[in-house]
């Protein structure tokens, strides 16, 4: 079947095919895939993926590089699984930034990082702060730069909103801008998600700061010792924290006063 759609991003050092063959897909391809990046409709070969949304029945079929990775009966539901097949070819083909696992905002011209595993609630945490004033970088990576600044990873927001299934989200929904400069880093708070513990975060060292970043990167160390300067010139002019915290809002009047910023 021919696609009634397609178009092309160059995200960072990866070239990404999209197609549709139905309304309801382009529409959802167009809205949620890196949204802020340029498309192009110049025909590109080897991409280094390709997707493909079609209609079967009454499902939508997500098809990632010809192989079929997912169905839903709606094509918003495909979302999470492209995002995530994105994710699984740009951050690997990275060639002068390196990612850390890390929600990542911008407040007053600085850039504040939240590191942590997949599913530990970064996204609410950012969207949160994206709605008290925050510019968007990023809901899953920070990509940093030899010179330890921070870039936007512009993918929508993944979100559970109290459900096991993730959502997405731009930020326009929150009112926030996105942002699309690097920007040197301002705060790292390392925050676990305890949702019965009180707000519990303390400093730390700069270097305590450091083995946060490297502990939580996609990247083989062993592959990229390079990491590890990229990651110190990120800390050296960083307010450092660590330790606890419980539902987003919350958190957030915890942060604002612990960083300074005023409503």
């Amino acid at each position: 079947m021919s696609s009634i759609h397609d178009f092309r991003i160059r995200a960072f050092d990866s070239t990404i095919q999209v197609a549709a063959t139905c309304p309801d897909a382009c529409s959802v391809l167009e809205r949620y895939v890196f949204p802020t990046l340029p498309r192009t409709s110049r025909t590109v070969e080897n991409a280094d993926i390709s997707i493909r949304i079609d209609r079967i029945a009454d499902q939508f079929q997500l098809s990632v590089d010809d192989a079929v990775v997912a169905s839903n009966s709606q094509a918003i539901g495909l979302v999470p699984d492209i995002i995530r097949a994105f994710d699984d070819a740009v951050i690997p083909r990275l060639t002068t930034l390196r990612a850390v696992h890390a929600g990542t905002v911008v407040w007053g011209g600085r850039a504040m990082l939240l590191p942590g595993v997949s599913h530990a609630g970064k996204s609410s945490l950012v969207a949160e702060l994206l709605r008290r004033g925050a510019t968007y970088f990023s809901d899953e990576y920070a990509l940093i730069d030899s010179e330890g600044c921070v870039h936007p990873y512009p993918r929508p927001l993944l979100v559970r909103n109290g459900f096991p299934e993730q959502f997405p989200m731009l930020a326009d929904e929150c009112n926030a801008p996105v942002g699309n400069a690097p920007t040197q880093v301002g705060w790292i708070l390392a925050l676990q998600y305890l949702p019965a513990s009180p707000w519990s975060v303390a400093p730390i060292s700069q270097s305590e700061a450091l083995l946060t970043l490297l502990r939580n990167t996609p990247h083989v160390l062993a592959e990229s010792p390079e990491m590890v300067n990229m990651f110190q010139c990120a800390v050296a002019g960083a307010v450092c924290c660590a330790g606890h915290r419980n539902e987003a809002a919350h958190a957030v009047d915890q942060i604002m006063q612990l960083v300074g910023i005023t409503a």
